[in-house]
């Protein structure tokens, strides 16, 4: 039996799908880039101590340990749902953990508390980045010509690049 041919889409539409799902990425890594370079301020404001630095660097390597399972759970629901509502779903997420750990009170203000809080919020983040990386991915390889996979599917690269580079420049501005 052969597969019934699909038409495939314009140059506009693989266009705005690869542009929106690198902009989506890079929403992602935006906030490991905050992150990995504010280091020195999260130690010192939530993991106060001897050992602060080390629990303040388990705290980022831990959502990147939580990132399959949200891979896991996520691609299936952009299977059944649609991949543009779960990218939208997982940007959102991903978004309102990290506003939420730019208000986060400190050890200091709420004790204990504080950097459990992080490490939950962390969590959070690792958890919608597994859903969209792997959603992004396979949405630009199904928008994508079938002979321009690899090249479209490259752009997603630009994404985490430019989200890494920007929070990391937003960092160095600020301070």
């Amino acid at each position: 039996m052969t597969q019934p041919q699909l038409k495939e889409p314009d140059t506009s539409t693989v266009r705005k799908a690869v542009a929106a799902s690198a902009i989506g990425n890079a929403t992602e890594w935006f906030d490991y880039g905050i992150y990995a370079v504010s280091v020195t301020y999260i130690t010192q404001h939530f993991f106060p101590g001897q050992y602060g630095t080390l629990l303040a660097l388990a705290t980022f390597a831990f959502s990147f340990l939580v990132r399959p399972l949200g891979g896991i759970f996520w691609g299936p629901m952009g299977d059944r749902l649609g991949r543009k509502h779960v990218l939208a779903l997982t940007i959102l997420m991903m978004a309102g953990a990290t506003f939420l750990i730019g208000v986060l009170p400190t050890h200091e203000t709420i004790g204990i508390l504080a950097p459990i809080l992080l490490v939950i919020l962390r969590a959070v983040q690792g958890f919608s980045s597994g859903g969209e990386y792997g959603g992004a991915a396979t949405m630009m390889a199904e928008y994508a010509p079938r002979n321009r996979r690899g090249f479209w599917g490259s752009f997603l690269e630009f994404g985490t690049l430019a989200g890494f580079a920007l929070g990391s420049l937003i960092v160095l501005f600020v301070s």
